[in-house]
């Protein structure tokens, strides 16, 4: 049911404006704030997790080698003193 008193009018619209200017003031904060957080994190350096995942399995297995060298070193120093 529409009213017609033309003040009543005039405020339903007023606040049919107001919100619509909160809600695009919202909007552009948020792509604002998103765009500094941007900017500010466009110095540091991330790695994908493929490639995490990649130096991850090298690192094991140079441990594992290292582990390998060394008792092949320790097999050959008991040879040496015996």
């Amino acid at each position: 049911m529409q009213s017609r008193n033309p003040m009543i009018a005039d405020i339903v619209k007023l606040v049919n404006g107001a919100a619509g200017t909160f809600a695009g003031m919202s909007r552009e904060a948020r792509e604002s704030a998103r765009e500094r957080v941007r900017e500010a994190m466009g110095g540091v350096d991330f790695v994908s997790r493929e490639e995490f995942d990649a130096v991850k399995a090298m690192a094991a297995k140079a441990r594992e080698e290292n582990e390998k060298l060394a008792a092949q070193i320790a097999a050959l120093e008991a040879k040496l003193k015996a």
